[in-house]
């Protein structure tokens, strides 16, 4: 048998074929986006389960308002943490939200200012 060069032929590269991107047990629990890791994983606070969706700029402020002063893990006060967290959500987790949610949002950070007295 004759033996095969390892040289390749000039002018052809080789390319690694990319990592799949399959669902395996490990991939589907990880989030999908580092601003969706912080949302769910956040060292600051414990969020209630789809506060973001609620359907009411009130009761979203209310329960960030809740989170924040149960938190024992948040650096700064309960009121920056939570509007921290809301804020963050409007410009990266939701930035492709529908208008609507996004003016509840908006309107539940004036509730928050409201419920921690600093009108």
């Amino acid at each position: 048998m004759a033996e095969r060069s390892r040289a390749r032929p000039a002018g052809k590269t080789t390319t690694r074929k990319k990592p799949s991107t399959g669902t395996s047990a490990t991939r589907r629990a990880a989030p999908r986006r580092w601003s969706q890791r912080v949302t769910k994983q956040s060292d600051a606070l414990d969020l209630d389960r789809g506060v973001f969706k609620l359907s009411s700029a009130r009761r979203i402020a209310a329960s960030l308002k809740r989170s924040a002063e149960r938190s024992k893990r948040r650096k700064a006060g309960a009121y920056r943490s939570a509007l921290s967290m809301l804020t963050f959500y409007i410009n990266r987790a939701g930035k492709n939200l529908p208008k609507a949610q996004r003016d509840r949002l908006q309107r539940a950070k004036g509730e928050l200012k409201r419920l921690f007295g600093r009108e």
